[in-house]
């Protein structure tokens, strides 16, 4: 089997498993891919945070990812039924795409870390409840989404 084979069935098979998870799973998923592409972003970083200039743009294209990301964390939520706990993940969304977006301009390595932590605790939570409650609370999110976009 040829790598573009090998890759159709991966892509394949990790469509399935999206589309066959939880909405916990599938919350999970979108965290585990913001935080991964955030590593990639601070692989791009030197220690005093200066970036070569070949690496700008793969930089801001994970950093982009991860916004994108974040946004789908956004429209998951059910303002209506998700009462304070939606409002208050609304509220980090939104601080953690204003910090990212200060990022991309700056560089700014503690930024991404930051942000890193956080959707990692946020991830880690939203994990228990999944495997705990079998799936994660109704109210919250609406059923769709996407983590391969």
């Amino acid at each position: 089997m040829g790598y573009s084979q090998s890759y159709g069935v991966y892509t394949a098979y990790r469509e399935t498993e999206v589309r066959t998870a939880s909405r916990g799973k599938q919350i999970v998923m979108l965290y585990d891919e913001a935080i991964k592409q955030l590593s990639y972003a601070l692989s791009y970083l030197s220690g005093n945070n200066s970036i070569e200039v070949p690496s700008i743009e793969p930089f801001s294209k994970h950093i982009l990812k991860t916004q994108e990301i974040i946004s789908e964390l956004m429209t998951a939520l059910d303002m209506d039924a998700g009462g304070d706990i939606a409002k208050n993940l609304m509220s980090l969304y939104l601080y953690f795409n204003q910090e990212l977006l200060s990022v991309v301009l700056n560089h700014d390595r503690r930024k991404i870390m930051f942000v890193q932590n956080m959707m990692t605790q946020l991830r880690d939570a939203w994990a228990e409840i999944a495997t705990s409650a079998g799936a994660a609370p109704a109210p919250v999110v609406h059923a769709g989404i996407d983590i391969n976009g």
